[in-house]
């Protein structure tokens, strides 16, 4: 458990109320009037975009600005966190910014003008500078590979440039899971069919890793780690590798698939063997040889019960993890590698391994919101805060059996959640994801969604590192001083505010994550019931404090594109009052000592 930083005091703030009592039996100092907040500013939500997805310290980053005409005052401002570290007048369309010399380190870009000592914000990005995308993995996915021309893979890899995706999964990119690219003599194969009879373009594929280079995005070719096809011993496969589900060597354990359309079905090798890792070694150099991936995403199938050996020993098969992804690193160490832990199975293996960073596919049980806030706290744990999160968590499931819409709420809900709690979500690539067969596509996103999906990936690069760089999560007590707000210390509940904290060097953050009108706590929704919030606006609240606030600010993805703004606050003792000018799905509110 965290040690808690903040006092907790329950208080009511009524009218002429005396404040309340605290463990020491004193009375805390009456809250003292809070000072108004300036008015929020207006936001035109004019497009800008930047020429790259993340920069190295001292890069340039070239900004374009979709915008007509450009006031004559128009200006912008580069913030880290919560404090401007640059500011330039703006003329044209596109201009450049040297990215700052620290690393690791995410900005907030406003541009906005000022007409009559009154300010608009015209429009609103992020800039990523880390010099290695496995510290902050925002991830995306490509999973359709057939002739495409330079415009069709520009467009795809556009828009996720455009949220800042700084690694790319080619799912399904490959022929037989055993032999991935197929050649011809020495030669790839012009193309070659996937496993559900597609036809995959081989020079489709290189288009996509030179676009995802062009961005600086990191292309990661995908495979399971243990898959083979129908007949695999005439390429090689020893039988001696082989998973069964009974220790005589009488079934051997696989992933049944109906044909048509399959090709086969998938048979499971031990991934601990030696003699198969070298194997898959030697496809992955053929592989590296003639495509410039830059890692492996490597993949699973969860938990498969009692398994065996070709010998009759029993396999933990989820102990056979973390030698497997070993021994990919060791040979090829400047290659990138991640497995995926479906349902968090075999996730301790994975954590303490020479992965890069967790990726954990949600299933049932963890279906709840709570849930994926635990399953990031859990990876935390086993990495020993080393390694952030990605989740793969696959919204209105049942809703995407038939063509429709995605549901706008559910979907900012539980990005909310996850960014909140310091993951990313993996759910961007030609489409959007509802299925765990990446190709499938019958939602589309409405209007609304689009818009605010760039505005949550802003948010999560401008602010990663209150989000994502360490810390420790606590609870510090919020008390409503109105009746607009109804707060519950999370977990998440229906029909009220889930609240929670983190302490981040001298700063401590409030999540305020509003469910006051949910309909659901699944996160899935999967048939696409979950409903928006109602926003609040200028609830007043307090909490208390460890020591002399010296400021206060407040950010989120919903309001103004994400840019910061300071609070004015009284403090009273340790009791510090400040109004909160908006809560629509999730604001962020910064406490600095």
């Amino acid at each position: 458990m965290n040690i808690m930083l903040f006092q907790l005091c329950f208080c009511v703030f009524l009218l002429g109320a005396g404040g309340c009592k605290e463990d020491n039996g004193q009375t805390s100092p009456a809250p003292a009037e809070i000072p108004a907040n300036p008015a929020t500013p207006v936001y035109s939500n004019h497009a800008i975009t930047t020429d790259k997805a993340i920069y190295k310290p001292g890069d340039n980053v070239i900004f374009t600005l979709e915008m007509s005409q450009i006031p004559a005052t128009a200006k912008v401002r580069y913030k880290h966190l919560n404090e401007v570290v640059g500011e330039a007048a703006v003329t044209e369309s596109s201009w450049a910014w040297q990215a700052p010399a620290t690393d690791f380190w995410g900005y907030m870009v406003e541009v906005y003008s000022t007409a009559n000592e009154t300010e608009t914000i015209l429009a609103t990005t992020a800039v990523d500078v880390s010099s290695d995308w496995k510290k902050f993995p925002r991830y995306g996915f490509l999973s359709k590979f057939p002739q495409l021309n330079e415009a069709e893979v520009q467009a795809v890899m556009t828009n996720l440039n455009k949220h800042h995706i700084n690694g790319i999964q080619f799912y399904d990119w490959h022929h037989k899971h055993h032999l991935p690219l197929p050649t011809a003599g020495a030669a790839p194969a012009p193309s070659w069919k996937d496993i559900i009879n597609r036809d995959i373009y081989f020079t489709t594929v290189q288009k996509y890793i030179t676009a995802a280079h062009g961005l600086n995005m990191k292309a990661m070719q995908y495979n399971l780690i243990y898959g083979v096809w129908d007949n695999a011993e005439a390429d090689g496969v020893n039988k001696e590798w082989f998973i069964y589900k009974d220790n005589t060597r009488t079934n051997r354990d696989f992933h049944p698939l109906p044909a048509p359309p399959f090709l086969s079905n998938i048979y499971l090798i031990d991934p601990s063997s030696t003699g198969w890792q070298q194997y898959l070694i030697n496809e992955n150099r053929k592989v590296y040889q003639h495509l410039a991936f830059d890692g492996f995403h490597m993949d699973q199938l969860g938990d498969r019960g009692a398994t065996f050996k070709h010998d009759g020993t029993a396999l933990n098969l989820a102990q056979s993890y973390k030698p497997f992804i070993n021994a990919i690193k060791a040979d090829a160490p400047t290659k990138y590698a991640v497995l995926n832990a479906v349902s968090q199975y075999g996730q301790q293996g994975i954590a303490e391994s020479s992965s890069d960073f967790l990726y954990s596919e949600v299933w049932n049980p963890f279906d709840t919101y709570n849930d994926l806030a635990n399953i990031i706290k859990q990876n935390n744990t086993l990495s020993n805060n080393t390694k952030n999160t990605v989740l793969a968590a696959y919204m209105n499931y049942d809703l995407s059996n038939n063509q429709g819409v995605f549901n706008t709420a559910a979907v900012l809900m539980t990005n909310a959640v996850i960014f909140a709690h310091g993951g990313a979500h993996l759910e961007l690539g030609e489409h959007m994801l509802s299925k765990e067969y990446f190709p499938h596509h019958n939602l589309e996103l409405r209007q609304d969604l689009k818009s605010a999906m760039v505005a949550y990936y802003d948010f999560l690069v401008a602010y990663q590192n209150l989000l994502r760089d360490g810390g420790s999560f606590n609870n510090p007590t919020v008390t409503a001083g109105d009746s607009k707000l109804k707060l519950a210390a999370w977990p998440a509940a229906a029909g009220s505010v889930a609240t929670f904290g983190k302490l981040v060097g001298n700063q401590q953050i409030l999540h305020f994550i509003n469910f006051n009108n949910s309909k659901t706590q699944n996160w899935r929704d999967n048939t696409g019931t979950q409903t928006a919030p109602i926003q609040v606006n200028d609830a007043k609240l307090s909490f208390i404090a460890t020591g002399p606030v010296k400021k206060l600010w407040t950010a989120t993805p919903d309001i103004i594109g994400g840019a910061s703004r300071s609070l004015n606050f009284s403090q009273n003792g340790n009791q510090v009052s400040f109004t909160l000018p908006e809560l629509n799905y999730w604001s962020m509110v910064v406490v600095e000592y």
